[in-house]
């Protein structure tokens, strides 16, 4: 295929005429898909429907250490949750406490406990005149709509293939005690699905922040999310790497059951250093006084241990793959060489990153809408919704069925090719 950029003016024309044809079909169709956050799918949630006949009025409630979980009490989780979880993030259970159905939930908590009262004995952040929080980028709007709530100013990190920048990450968490955390989705990375490489995560053992309460909050959403069986990518557990470097308080490491079992009635965990969690107990005490335990304990009757986690995630991944792969091929087959756009094939997580020419990331979200066609606003990927470039577009294959997808994937490249030509006819 001929880049764009070596077509003439006259061929350009040409083509957009043809397109254009193409996207008056397309638009006339009055078609409502939705391309936009990544929900597991129907047929995704209805693998864990077993969940709702492991527990009945005839079930035994009562807990491998005698508490009745339908009754208060228990305010880090009962012991077999703490188990489960702590063997899907690879850390001891007693690093582990459990929440309630979001790990998104448990990081703002995370956040607000630190701007009100401190990170273990510090002061707390709404005291200080700055705060701030580094974020690589691309990287979850949802996490830096977490800081831009506190009004925490963040600092775009660029990503790499490796993960974050880390020359930089290394030098501003040294030099500037105002920089109290940084966002991290180091397994198949919102939205880029990079996986962070053993160096990386060495550095981030090994970091030397001029701030003592500086944490890493390490979201590892995607632990056991991969699309392929023989192909996998493998990260190192950062708690006890930061232990090995003499920094086991460095770290909140963040995960939940949401795209495993039901999204909106999970379990989440965080997992932390023996002094970290007795900060956090001491001040989650005032706020609850346990957690959802019978949800606990259908998970756990559910899925038994961390080996029924792998086995049930090869059937979500039996349903995403394809959808990952049509996406891809599609790509592939009516871009690749077009030099108007680049993406990455991830090997697990939920999301396919697309970088278009710069300055066309808005217009081509704005385009597939038209279409009817709805995509993750351009910019979410980044603070403040601000993609200083505007070339980056979330693609989320999960929700739509293969049939909706194969549509969607049309309008989407069909949307980048009339996009693309209008920017080139621009600089003409």
């Amino acid at each position: 295929m001929t880049a764009y950029k070596d077509l003439s003016k006259e061929e350009l024309l040409e083509l957009k005429n043809g397109l254009e044809a193409q996207f008056t079909e397309v638009k006339a169709r009055g078609l409502k898909l939705d391309m936009s956050r990544g929900k597991p799918s129907a047929e995704q949630l209805n693998l864990s429907m077993g969940m709702m006949d492991v527990l009945n009025s005839s079930a035994n409630l009562i807990c491998e250490d005698g508490v009745d979980c339908r009754n208060y009490g228990g305010l880090d989780g009962i012991t077999e949750a703490k188990q489960l979880l702590a063997d899907m993030m690879e850390v001891p259970k007693d690093n582990v406490i459990i929440f309630g159905n979001s790990s998104l939930n448990v990081m703002y908590d995370t956040v607000a406990r630190a701007m009100t009262h401190g990170v273990m004995g510090s002061t707390p952040w709404c005291r200080l005149d700055k705060v701030k929080f580094l974020c690589p980028v691309p990287g979850y709007d949802r996490h830096f709509a977490i800081t831009e709530h506190f009004g925490i100013e963040m600092i775009n990190v660029p990503m790499t293939p490796t993960g974050p920048d880390m020359d930089m990450v290394e030098k501003l968490v040294s030099e500037d005690p105002a920089i109290k955390g940084i966002w991290c989705v180091p397994k198949y990375s919102n939205p880029q699905g990079i996986t962070y490489s053993d160096e990386t995560v060495f550095r981030f053992a090994n970091l030397k922040p001029a701030a003592e309460d500086f944490r890493i909050y390490w979201d590892n959403a995607y632990c056991v999310h991969h699309l392929y069986e023989d192909k996998q990518d493998y990260l190192i557990e950062i708690l006890s790497e930061c232990k090995k470097a003499g920094n086991p308080d460095m770290v909140y490491k963040f995960s939940s059951t949401s795209k495993i079992s039901f999204p909106g009635s999970g379990i989440a965990a965080i997992a932390a250093s023996e002094a970290n969690l007795k900060d956090i107990r001491d001040m989650l005490k005032f706020q609850t006084i346990g957690h959802d335990k019978v949800n606990q304990l259908r998970h756990v009757r559910f899925f038994k241990d961390v080996h029924g986690i792998v086995e049930h995630m090869k059937k979500h991944a039996d349903i995403m793959r394809p959808k990952f792969e049509a996406v891809i091929e599609v790509l592939e087959r009516e871009l690749g060489g077009l030099g108007i756009g680049s993406w990455i094939k991830p090997l697990g997580g939920y999301f396919i990153s697309f970088d278009a020419m710069e300055g066309c990331a808005k217009a081509i979200v704005a385009k597939a809408k038209e279409a009817g066609l709805v995509m993750t606003g351009a910019g979410a990927t980044f603070p403040y919704g601000k993609d200083p470039h505007d070339s980056n577009i979330r693609i989320a294959p999960s929700y739509p069925t293969p049939e909706e997808l194969a549509v969607a994937a049309d309008i989407f490249v069909l949307s980048v090719k009339l996009v693309s030509i209008d920017k080139l006819l621009g600089n003409l």
